[in-house]
């Protein structure tokens, strides 16, 4: 008879898994089964015994891995759903709000009695109005956003210019009448108008507005004093002046389309000449430059690589004869002995604070 026995782990060994030897007998019993227990050999028990225990291990070793995981994955979902909500887009809706309150207002100056429902088309609590004079009897024209600001997440205000005309005058007064106290008449000046519009879903992924309110009249937004520049007083543009000589050129290609307009550019500026061409001619009558004080025009060009900014007013004749008043922020490098556009720029330059603070006259006695 052959029997398959397995070395059991002595009493008060170290518990570490057990090196399982097996050994082979003939078997010429089949049913003795003594040793077996459920159709398994001492053997097979060892052996499963210690890929439990090693599998119980196991999950002892790579449990604080995965509870580590599981928590820098929820430390990463719970900080990354404040960041999305901050990071949304506050403006969302605000040149469609912009483009439904010029429509509103337009509406809105030509309406007269009967006309509810063209209002409520924009502000719903229009249709309880009490609406007097004749339809169309006046309409707003030149109409612009001058202002537009988010009073709240989903509500924006928008300010409307509009100059009023009257449709059932046949005669307009002149532009330059002005009242008994010397301000221009009501009718002569721009009227401003303020509307709240609410941003919200309309369905189909689409993006509604609404008006809260009538628009209110308001006044006038206020104006700033105008920045202290960086540039120097405006000198009489000078003929031999290389940078009067380098402007006119490149502003008679770009303006006129006579010559080719690469040729007055600094490597690595690109721009591209006003087609159709809108003037015949171009003169400049004078330049403001930075830093520069000098009454006497310059005649020379510095080294290489030396930048300047400036703003150039000019003249440019249009098709019937008439000329026009243009102003040019530029910026120009000086290379091979002449000066080159490096720049068309947005605006005229500011001065830093300290520059401006200096710039201005001591009022002190």
């Amino acid at each position: 008879m052959k029997r398959a026995l397995s070395r059991r782990p002595v009493k008060g060994a170290p518990s570490e898994p057990p090196a399982v030897v097996e050994e082979e007998w003939d078997v010429d019993e089949p049913g003795a089964d003594d040793d077996r227990v459920g159709g398994w050999s001492t053997g097979a028990r060892a052996n499963t015994s210690a890929m439990l225990r090693w599998a119980a291990w196991g999950l002892l070793v790579i449990s604080p891995v995965l509870g580590i995981a599981a928590f820098a994955r929820a430390s990463t979902t719970d900080t990354a759903q404040p960041t999305v909500a901050a990071s949304a887009p506050t403006g969302t809706g605000s040149q469609g709000a912009a483009g439904f309150a010029t429509l509103f207002v337009a509406q809105y100056l030509r309406a007269g009695e009967g006309d509810q429902d063209k209002l409520a088309a924009y502000y719903p609590g229009a249709s309880e109005l009490q609406l007097e004079g004749e339809p169309g009897r006046r309409h707003g024209e030149q109409l612009t956003v001058v202002r537009l600001r988010q009073s709240d997440p989903d509500v924006w205000s928008v300010t409307i210019a509009a100059r009023i005309v009257s449709d059932t005058e046949p005669t307009a007064k002149p532009s330059s009448s002005a009242d008994d106290d010397g301000q221009p008449s009501a009718a002569d000046s721009l009227h401003y108008f303020q509307v709240p519009v609410a941003v919200g879903p309309a369905g189909g992924g689409a993006t509604g507005y609404t008006a809260l309110s009538m628009p209110a009249e308001v006044a006038a937004p206020a104006r700033i004093k105008n920045p202290d520049l960086i540039y120097g007083p405006a000198q009489a543009a000078s003929d031999s002046d290389p940078r009067v000589q380098a402007v006119t050129e490149f502003l008679t290609a770009y303006l006129t389309g006579t010559g080719e307009l690469d040729r007055y550019l600094a490597p690595g500026t690109q721009l591209t000449a006003i087609t159709p061409a809108p003037y015949t001619g171009v003169t400049v009558d004078q330049l403001q430059i930075e830093g520069d004080q000098a009454a006497e025009p310059v005649a020379t060009v510095p080294k290489d690589g030396t930048r300047t900014r400036l703003v150039v007013s000019v003249r440019a004749t249009d098709r019937d004869k008439v000329r026009v008043p243009l102003s040019y922020a530029l910026t120009l490098k000086a290379r091979a002995g002449r000066w080159e556009i490096a720049a068309l720029d947005g605006a005229p330059s500011p001065a830093a604070p300290a520059q401006a603070a200096n710039s201005t006259p001591d009022s002190t006695p």
